[in-house]
């Protein structure tokens, strides 16, 4: 019996690096702030590298007052600035103030999703549309 693909040998440690966070793109990131209203705004402690139309979730522990956003989703739809996102989720009714914490459990905000080698349709004209997704692996 003849095998398709031919048989290597074990992988060199130094080659198979291990699964690290920094590792996958876009990134989880700790939030420094939000602003609240119709549409929300997050601020992160670094830059972010997501894009218009990605999906996150945001967790927020109690202690930082905006937990009633702990778990929602939103898509981006606009980037103002490298540490900020404005995400659809509103947040006008029921939610208290973002406030400062020393707690251990940081807030974040997180890309989910798969990595965007998904066509969600073809359309009559055969443009393809791809949910932007999330970790993908950038290992060194």
């Amino acid at each position: 019996m003849a095998f398709p693909y031919p048989i290597v040998g074990p992988i060199a440690p130094y080659t198979n690096v291990p699964i690290h966070a920094e590792y996958y793109q876009p990134s989880r990131f700790v939030i420094e702030d939000i602003a609240l209203g119709t549409t929300t705004i997050i601020t992160t402690t670094e830059n972010m590298n997501y894009v218009i139309g990605q999906q996150v979730r945001l967790l927020i522990p109690e202690s930082f007052g905006s937990y009633q956003l702990n778990e929602r989703t939103g898509f981006v739809v606009s980037i103002p600035a490298v540490d900020q996102v404005e995400v659809d989720i509103d947040t006008t009714l029921n939610v208290n103030t973002f406030t400062a914490s020393s707690a251990t459990t940081q807030a974040q905000i997180l890309a989910i999703g798969d990595v965007n080698s998904g066509v969600t349709n073809l359309g009559r004209t055969n443009n393809r549309t791809y949910i932007p997704g999330s970790f993908i692996n950038i290992s060194p």
